[in-house]
């Protein structure tokens, strides 16, 4: 093709002969950032074509072949390529420079979700909103109006995060090497964790961060390290209620309202009441179990509550069995101990759990969980 042989020929020119000390890196930026989405157009026009059917290969696999790229940046082009087609606003503010690619991606997910809800985003407000923050602030921004107009597909994807939790432990010569991933629940109480014991111990240690982080890793696989963040909710999101805010980590990164509905079983609530924007009142009530309850729970249990689960009662948390945002109260006779792997069975998995004298029932959601979503008038997300 003749443009693209000018393209290239254009660019290997450049490549040459420009002084790289004076190129202004924004300028090409936008050149690059332009070239990328019309490559996102020319993927997913290719794909429908059936390209990667004559070569027996998924879209996917075929788009990063072609482009050299791993899997998970492929499916991000074929998105783009197929929203930017129905979102002329942010495909001009992609091309003339406005945006990049990386905020036009996150603008186009959520576009591909809220339609998925029945709903539709105004592209003006949202380039705006992209033009002036940063691309952490536009994606808690966009995971926050996800959940307000679909928390059940929310929910869902943090379960499909969650399924792809991860942890490799090898040995390398004298070392032992740790790699994973995790959730942003669990990561942020990882790293909560570590932060505390990964402080410098008086002005000798002359450890470095890194050096800290893994000798509190090492600690806390020796000890009880108790790690503490904080959650901003409110109690329509403590109930997932459509167009509730989605909760927030302290940092400000949303999480699943079914995360928090189990960290509220064994957590403090600081209740703060507004009006206006004005705070009016600021109080605390635990949730918690007290000491005489946990001494209760501690005579009719040795280990976790659920069946078969050998993991010893240190390693647990009170779980109210009518939820804690139902109304559940902090009852020892209504409350369970159960592990972190039971105790998130419960809330994010769907499971029950039915409480009859001495005996526990550990009751499985039904397969496949049906996503229930409100359909109907179009709800328009700015």
């Amino acid at each position: 093709m003749l443009e693209l042989d000018n393209l290239e020929a254009s660019v290997a020119e450049f490549g040459a002969s420009a002084d790289l000390d004076f190129v202004d890196p924004g300028r090409l930026s936008r050149v690059i950032n332009e070239l990328e989405g019309i490559r996102c157009k020319v993927v997913l026009r290719a794909t429908l074509r059936g390209e990667h059917l004559l070569a027996g290969q998924s879209a996917c696999t075929w788009v990063a072949r072609q482009c050299q790229m791993s899997k998970n940046a492929a499916a991000d082009r074929l998105c783009v390529g197929a929203q930017l087609e129905n979102m002329p606003r942010v495909d001009a503010a992609l091309s003339s420079g406005e945006i990049g690619l990386q905020a036009a991606s996150v603008i186009c997910h959520l576009q591909e979700r809220v339609t998925q809800a029945g709903g539709s985003i105004d592209e003006d407000e949202w380039v705006k909103i992209a033009a002036d923050s940063s691309i952490k602030n536009l994606s808690a921004e966009a995971a926050s109006t996800w959940h307000g107009i679909d928390p059940s597909g929310f929910n869902a994807k943090v379960e499909e995060a969650h399924a792809r939790r991860q942890l490799f432990i090898s040995e390398c010569g004298d070392m032992y090497r740790i790699d994973g991933w995790l959730e942003l629940e669990a990561g942020a109480v990882v790293k909560a964790a570590i932060d505390e014991l990964a402080r410098p111990l008086g002005a000798i240690d002359d450890r470095s961060p890194k050096q800290r982080r893994a000798d509190a890793v090492v600690e806390m696989a020796m000890g009880n390290q108790v790690a503490q963040i904080s959650v901003h909710t409110t109690i329509e999101g403590l109930k997932d209620e459509v167009g509730a805010a989605a909760s927030q980590l302290e940092e400000g990164t949303p999480i699943s309202s079914k995360t928090v509905q189990r960290m509220a079983c064994d957590g403090t609530l600081h209740r703060v009441l507004k009006a206006d924007s004005m705070v009016i009142d600021v109080g605390r009530a635990k949730r918690v179990a007290q000491p005489a309850q946990w001494r209760a729970l501690k005579a009719r249990h040795k280990t976790c509550g659920a069946p078969g689960c050998d993991r010893p009662i240190g390693m647990t948390q009170a779980h109210h069995v009518d939820f804690w945002e139902d109304g559940g109260r902090t009852n020892h006779r209504r409350m369970l101990p159960l592990c972190h792997y039971h105790h998130r069975l419960v809330h994010e998995g769907g499971w029950q759990v039915v409480l009859a004298g001495s005996r526990v029932d550990f009751i499985p959601p039904q397969r496949p969980v049906m996503i229930t979503r409100r359909w109907g008038e179009r709800r328009w997300a700015a």
